[in-house]
């Protein structure tokens, strides 16, 4: 593998010329594949390349949505992007299936987010204690500028905190600023706010006649926003009678499958290697939204499975209760999310998908995102308990597997009708594809 200096000078072409010497210097394939994915217009295209570093190319994902969600009694259709198959279609008869039975409701529970300066005092922390009392009034003071348009949109921080983690790590000592972002997602602001705090703290201590010899014990760490929020947090839910559940395929009555849903959530509940992948699919509804709408999905993905380990064991996200007449499946779960700034106002899908969800406000979105979530897992779920989880998504893959062999479009058809009732593997599309031919 070749070494390169000042890659990051380079221009697009530059790249990719030094790529091609990496790959097959003989070859005009590599050219020719990234370009088919620049955007005709240049502009829009530059747009692009500027979200991150060393761009070549546009990388494409399907973009999608499910209809029909009843939310707190507003119908939404929501974008989802995502390459799993299955997603979509799960999320959609998720909600098709709850339509008819009164929808989701869906609260916020609190919208507040979080970050710290992390520093190292090795004096005594009744000694800091007293001096950060003294000083916190100026601390807000000198972070004023940079609150001051928050504050006027209703957000701003909200609380500033010196937290004493001495039993964690030795000397270990946080600042905790506490605040209310509004439709942000507010990353910028908290972490402008911190960075300010670090700047000034010291500088402020070094006033005080009585922490005037304590200042050089303090040193700085870092200054940064935690994407764990578990006071951004919103619950929706379900709720029907267990009657109302219908029957199934193979005759399953409702109280038999209301009772395998519940035992299904309580595995779920105990066994962490079911956790993990019950969790699994309930991401795989949220993060299509998150990403459909320009919002962080790592931060998300982070944020939900810390969350489900809050109490020293992984759990599920979601719950049932079931009772003799009524069936309950319900998510508590934080979601950090903005619907202004970042590439809200950048990406045209992403404008497109607001657009779509009817511009909705951070605290809707939550709302939203937690309700697909909820579909999806309903849907997957419910499939395990009943038809199994491999008779849907393998239907759905056949497309796939058919694409990866080549299959003309007579074909496809064929495929369907042929595996309408049969099981789909890669060997027995394979084989079905050789007996075609």
């Amino acid at each position: 593998m070749k070494i390169v200096k000042g890659f990051s000078k380079m221009s697009k072409m530059q790249k990719i010329d030094w790529l091609k010497t990496v790959v097959d210097p003989s070859s005009t394939h590599l050219i020719d594949r990234l370009s088919s994915y620049w955007l005709n217009d240049s502009d829009e295209q530059k747009k692009f390349d500027d979200f991150s570093e060393n761009t070549l190319t546009n990388f494409n994902l399907p973009f999608g949505i499910a209809p029909n969600f009843l939310i707190n009694q507003k119908i939404y259709t929501v974008p989802m992007v995502i390459e799993e198959s299955s997603v979509v279609a799960a999320a959609s008869l998720g909600a098709k299936f709850w339509l008819e039975r009164g929808g989701f409701q869906s609260k916020i529970l609190g919208t507040q987010k979080v970050g710290h300066v992390h520093f190292i005092y090795t004096g005594q922390p009744e000694t800091l204690r007293l001096a950060f009392d003294q000083i916190k009034p100026y601390l807000l003071e000198a972070i004023e500028p940079l609150v001051v348009n928050m504050k006027k949109r209703g957000g701003g921080i909200k609380d500033l905190r010196l937290i004493d983690q001495t039993h964690k790590l030795d000397h270990y000592f946080q600042l905790e600023v506490t605040a209310q972002t509004c439709d942000a997602m507010g990353a910028n602001f908290i972490n402008s706010v911190l960075e300010e705090i670090a700047r000034v703290f010291k500088n402020l201590l070094s006033h005080l006649e009585s922490f005037r010899h304590e200042v050089d014990k303090i040193t700085i760490m870092m200054s940064i926003l935690s994407n764990f929020t578990p006071q951004c947090l919103v619950e929706s839910s379900v709720e029907c009678k267990v009657s109302d559940l219908g029957t199934f395929a193979d005759g399953m009555s409702a109280e038999t499958f209301a009772f395998k849903f519940k035992t299904a959530l309580e595995i779920a509940r105990v066994d962490v290697s079911r956790a993990v992948t019950h969790n699994k699919g309930i991401m795989n509804g949220m993060d299509a939204v998150v990403l459909a709408t320009g919002n962080d999905f790592r931060a998300i993905e982070a944020c939900a499975h810390a969350y489900a380990a809050k109490d020293g064991q992984y759990r599920s996200l979601s719950t049932v209760e079931l009772t003799s007449s009524t069936f309950r499946f319900s998510i508590k779960v934080p979601l950090a999310l903005g619907t202004v700034g970042g590439l809200t106002s950048l990406h045209p899908l992403v404008k497109t998908s607001m657009s779509i969800l009817h511009y909705p406000s951070a605290e809707e979105l939550m709302k939203i995102v937690s309700c697909v979530g909820l579909a999806q897992n309903f849907s997957a779920v419910r499939s395990l308990v009943t038809t199994g989880i491999q008779k849907g998504h393998m239907k759905l893959h056949l497309l796939n597997i058919l694409n990866q062999m080549e299959a003309t479009p007579e074909q496809v058809e064929d495929a369907k009708k042929y595996f309408s009732d049969k099981i789909v593997s890669y060997k027995s599309v394979r084989d079905f594809m050789s007996g075609y031919r």
